[in-house]
């Protein structure tokens, strides 16, 4: 069973506390090269110095801005792989999936549903509302934005898939013996992560009912499967593919994508339908693809372990 596999009498809680310390140290070494490349900007192009985390994004052309955020991710993940392999002394495949190899074709069918869902929602908001878009698409800068997107987004994304429904999702199991408060903790970390998007300056916090709704979508994806697969795949799509579709002046992502959404952004159905409606919708194709059984114990149920003291 996927969420066991980090549970045993030698992973202590309080080795989860120090791995992360040194998750979120690795995170902040790898923002080193976009501090370098910004004091570069100001000290040598004698560029004025960003007085917000607006003007930060704006700071360099959108690509640079790009690999600069994502790179920070490759030094998480190496920080990832050093603290499983050498501090827990866990094999990638025991935070990745219950089964003897990762399954491609999961990844791939999860990202493929979602990758279609994008592409056709995005279509019908732009073709119902064609004056909240303009076309941003320009060749040369949008090749560069694939090659970037392809190679880094999902680094980034399997970093987070990897931190959350992978390591912190084993590490609270270990602290509360059962798989319900794994599922909520980790789901309320995921969207508190997003606490300082513009995105939640510009639409307020009901953004994170949608946030934290992702999270226990992926959480309970990643349960249900016994293994992270599908939520690998569903969250590599929703990063790749709408960076390339579309941008916003206040969106996390800045890109030379096909579209640049122009409208003032306003707390609506677009926030809360996902959550109520369409994660619902995945969730049924998957339970019926994968045949699903057993919710109630596989969401909820206690986990037995050999040592009642785990701190």
């Amino acid at each position: 069973m996927f969420i066991e596999q980090g549970v045993n009498p030698e992973n202590k809680f309080w080795k989860y506390l120090v791995g992360s310390i040194v998750i979120i140290i690795a995170s902040f070494l790898g923002q080193i090269p976009f501090l370098v490349a910004l004091l570069y900007g100001v000290f040598v192009n004698k560029n004025t110095y960003p007085s917000d985390n607006e003007e930060v994004m704006h700071f360099f052309e959108p690509n640079l801005t790009l690999f600069l955020i994502l790179i920070s991710f490759v030094f998480t993940f190496l920080g990832f792989y050093y603290v499983v392999r050498y501090f827990h002394n866990q094999t990638m495949l025991s935070v990745t999936t219950s089964r003897k190899d990762v399954d491609w074709n999961r990844i791939f069918f999860s990202f493929g549903l979602w990758s279609i869902f994008t592409i056709v929602s995005t279509l019908i908001f732009y073709y119902s509302s064609p004056e909240s878009f303009v076309v941003n698409f320009k060749p040369i800068p949008f090749a560069i934005l694939v090659v970037i997107g392809t190679l880094l987004i999902p680094i980034q994304t399997s970093t987070e898939e990897y931190v959350f429904r992978g390591y912190l999702m084993q590490g609270f199991a270990n602290l509360a013996k059962n798989k319900w408060f794994p599922l909520l903790m980790t789901s309320i970390i995921f969207g508190g992560m997003h606490l300082f998007n513009p995105e939640v300056t510009k639409i307020g916090n009901i953004i994170f009912v949608y946030y934290i709704g992702t999270g226990l979508f992926l959480g309970i994806i990643t349960l249900m499967d016994e293994g992270m697969e599908l939520a690998l795949g569903f969250h590599a799509a929703n990063n790749l593919i709408s960076a390339l579709l579309i941008t916003s002046d206040w969106s996390a992502f800045q890109t030379n994508s096909i579209f640049k959404d122009i409208s003032e952004p306003q707390a609506g159905l677009d926030v809360i339908l996902p959550v109520i409606v369409v994660y619902p919708i995945l969730l049924y194709i998957f339970s019926i693809k994968y045949n699903w059984t057993n919710w109630k114990e596989k969401l909820t149920g206690r986990i037995t372990i050999n040592e009642t003291d785990i701190l």
